[in-house]
């Protein structure tokens, strides 16, 4: 077998879909905004995106409303020798384009994909030619694995009733400001700051996706005005929140 799927529709809950060894996991919502946490950090998915996850990743899945994920499994040594530029083994965000977006609803009306069967080896080739073509985004947020790190990371994203109020998750974490700096670059490759401006535009972006304006979400995220989180947005992702939005409607 080249592919197996799942697919759900579901709300409230969160909701931890198989894993395998063997399985690679291409992770996509045909309707409705995705929050993904694995080991290697967390993503926010709009529909015109997607996440490939390796083999023996499990994740959890959030969402904010009734979401339709559809999930492709594609076996990990599938292809791989005729695409050197795709690395299977970490973790990417991929754009969802028009053409690989009708594949996994095919795929997945399919069920599987048996290698036996010439038109399903033509769609797994597809798909990974798919895969490796499209342009990538900048919307994981590594999250460090000490307990100081890990503990300040929560608190100030997940937890505190203010966003980003680094001080709070400062006393949350027990430690210093230096000291949770020197670990977020050892653990995540990237500093404190890097870290903060990246996760307030991925939970902006949660945010735009779930129907906020943009000046409710700078306001969300502790900005006086939209200008700074407008500005910030454009620095990570290349344009304005209405500019990505617009693009992947």
């Amino acid at each position: 077998m080249l592919a197996r799927t799942y697919a759900v529709t579901w709300s409230g809950a969160p909701l931890w879909p198989p894993v395998s060894r063997s399985w690679a996991q291409l992770v996509y919502a045909l309707r409705g905004v995705l929050t993904i946490t694995a080991e290697a950090g967390v993503w926010i998915l709009p529909p015109f995106r997607a996440v490939w996850l390796p083999a023996n990743v499990p994740c959890r899945l959030e969402v904010k409303r009734q979401t339709a994920l559809r999930m492709i499994y594609l076996r990990k040594n599938a292809f791989r020798e005729r695409r050197p530029g795709f690395d299977p083994s970490t973790c990417a965000v991929v754009g969802v384009s028009p053409l690989l977006k009708e594949l996994i609803l095919r795929t997945v009306a399919i069920g599987s994909l048996l290698k036996s069967d010439p038109h399903h080896r033509r769609l797994c080739g597809l798909i990974w030619d798919e895969l490796t073509m499209l342009s990538s985004d900048p919307l994981q947020l590594p999250f460090p694995q000490s307990s100081p790190a890990r503990a300040f990371a929560n608190a100030l994203t997940r937890d505190s009733p203010v966003p980003f109020d680094i001080p709070s998750a400062l006393r949350v974490a027990g430690a210093s400001r230096r000291t949770i700096e020197r670990y977020f670059r050892r653990e995540t490759g990237m500093s404190l700051g890097e870290w903060v401006r990246r996760s307030k535009v991925l939970v902006g972006l949660e945010r735009l996706l779930g129907g906020e304006t943009v000046a409710s979400t700078a306001f969300r995220l502790g900005y006086s005005g939209p200008s700074a989180f407008i500005a910030l947005f454009r620095r990570e992702l290349g344009c304005t929140p209405g500019a990505y939005l617009s693009a992947g409607r």
